[in-house]
């Protein structure tokens, strides 16, 4: 039987796509001239009035929203904030029917299944129209009518309360010099990368990743401390133990005073990302076009990315707070980078807005970076005994560490085979690594393809077909298959529906993110992306 979900993730218009080859965005619908980001940010700070309300802000009831559904008045709320889109129908990359979904209704949904990561606060600020309405209670109604509207504040989104027996808690104790935090997950803990700390003026903010929930403590603490955190992980066992040295022998008779979201455990898709400052210490070329950017965490930060997690990168660019998500690289190929630092392989386009501030940041300089994002679990890759990957262009970036972890951690996996796409030859991404580590490693193998090779070239050409992937995508007798996909808008789409073409007659096949159900042979998965 072929299950197949109705939409693909990222959506087809979203800009976590890679653009195809030849355009310089990864936007889906074509722009009109003067409607770029940068025209839009200029747009919106002329002064001119957005929101048709001269600058008061109002509380919107569900009736009134509903009126602001036409393409010439459209109102949507996220997250229970009202904004009149209307001005910025031509600068949206997905273009006017994506907004047209949410158009007079609550959009939240809709959004963070494609822009989750787009800080829409920033841009569409001067389009705000108000508060959603909400019939509250006495107790809340007091709350919102001591917070005023010039100040807008986000409802918090708090998933359901989980069962009190599988919510994990939490106990400390001290020495004379340091202080333990002990966390019980009352479950094996996945990946070592699923603890972030940060510790900053004696706050501290700890999360531990579990699968699709989280688990937070945030503490202003008793006493002073040294900066430097270590944490050390009992998986199998579910203890993680998080060491604080004081700055003066005494003892304290609290942990510290509790602060907002502390010691609560919910879904992860309900919490905002958290930011912290990161420098910049190098920046070394990988082709023509891109680079790979090594960010230092701050000194008193311990957060490892898993693999296929990727993290945010926020900036204030022409006072805009612009983000765009990217997928981390270990240093090299052939070993998992032991630093703690975060190593981006990032393509700058010409004419993109973050890329090209990124580009031009110096060696020391400043940029926020959020905690791992993403729905990507290795778990079922236990389960695996092929592993097929097909990635065009900086769609690669997410499969580097998923290589080296099916090649170097999982013994079960039998063979990775990298199908990789690019236009020219001098646009392959570490191609020498992934010759060494194809000429080394019997279980590992790739094949380049190329669109416009040169006359010389001597590998696969063209696009991406079915017989291509026919041919490369081996059937082996009882075996466990699992297909990742990256890359632009198109290949993707082009790719998974040659897939799933094959499977109606060759094997069952199921498509889901990152997940092989049990007595399925093929799982498809698709990633998310990084812009410009």
């Amino acid at each position: 039987m072929l299950n197949i979900p109705t939409q693909s993730f990222p959506a087809p218009s979203s800009q976590q796509r890679v653009a195809p080859s030849g355009q310089s965005g990864r936007n889906k619908v074509a722009l009109k001239p003067g409607h770029s980001l940068m025209d839009w940010i200029r747009f919106s700070k002329s002064g001119k009035d957005l929101t048709g309300l001269r600058g008061h802000l109002i509380e919107v009831t569900q009736e009134e929203l509903q009126k602001h559904n036409t393409r010439d008045n459209c109102w949507i709320c996220i997250r229970g904030l009202v904004y009149n889109v209307t001005p910025y129908m031509d600068y949206h990359p997905g273009g006017e029917e994506e907004l047209m979904k949410a158009a007079g209704i609550d959009g939240t949904d809709l959004f963070d299944q494609v822009h989750r990561w787009v800080n829409y606060e920033s841009m569409l600020k001067e389009c705000l129209v108000g508060r959603m309405a909400t019939k509250a209670t006495a107790a809340i109604k007091a709350l919102i009518t001591s917070s005023p509207l010039t100040d807008l504040a986000q409802p918090t989104l708090v998933a359901p309360t989980p069962d009190k027996d599988s919510q994990p808690r939490y106990d400390w104790f001290q020495t004379d010099v340091t202080v333990h935090l002990v966390v019980y997950a009352r479950r094996k803990i996945p990946s070592p990368g699923c603890t972030i700390v940060d510790l900053k003026a004696g706050v501290l903010r700890l999360e531990v990743l579990l699968e699709k929930m989280s688990y937070m403590l945030h503490l202003r603490l008793a006493g002073e401390v040294e900066g430097k955190v270590s944490v050390h992980t009992a998986f199998s066992a579910g203890k993680i133990q998080v060491s604080i040295h004081k700055q003066d022998k005494a003892k304290w008779t609290v942990l510290g005073q509790p602060l907002e979201f502390h010691n609560t455990f919910q879904c992860k898709k309900g919490r905002a990302p958290y930011y912290r400052d990161c420098v910049l210490l190098s920046k070394t070329e990988v082709n023509h076009n891109t680079h790979v950017f090594r960010l230092q965490l701050p000194h008193g930060t311990v957060m490892h990315v898993p693999v296929g997690k990727h993290v945010y990168l926020k900036a204030l660019i022409q006072d805009t707070e612009v983000v765009r998500p990217y997928t981390p690289v270990d240093q090299t190929m052939a070993t998992a980078s032991q630093d703690p630092d975060l190593y981006l392989m990032i393509k700058v386009y010409p004419d993109g807005v973050f890329t090209q501030h990124l580009n031009n940041l110096r060696i020391g300089d400043h940029i926020s970076v959020s905690g791992p994002e993403g729905t990507f679990s290795v778990r079922p890759l236990c389960d695996v005994t092929y592993l097929y990957l097909l990635a065009a262009g900086t769609g690669f970036t997410p499969m580097a560490r998923l290589i080296r972890l099916a090649t170097q951690d999982i013994d079960t996996i039998r063979k990775t085979k990298l199908l990789f796409f690019n236009r020219r030859e001098e646009d392959i991404l570490w191609r020498c690594q992934l010759d060494e580590l194809a000429a080394n490693n019997e279980r590992f193998q790739v094949e380049f393809v190329l669109s416009e090779p040169c006359e010389s070239w001597t590998g696969r050409k063209g696009q991406v077909d079915g017989s291509m992937l026919q041919d490369f995508l081996d059937k082996p007798d009882g075996s466990q298959c699992f297909v990742c996909v990256c890359g632009p808008t198109t290949f993707t789409e082009l790719t998974i529906g040659y897939l799933n073409y094959a499977c109606c007659f060759s094997w069952t096949c199921i498509v889901k993110k990152g997940r092989l159900n049990a007595g399925r042979r093929w799982c498809i998965y698709t990633h998310e992306r990084g812009t410009q």
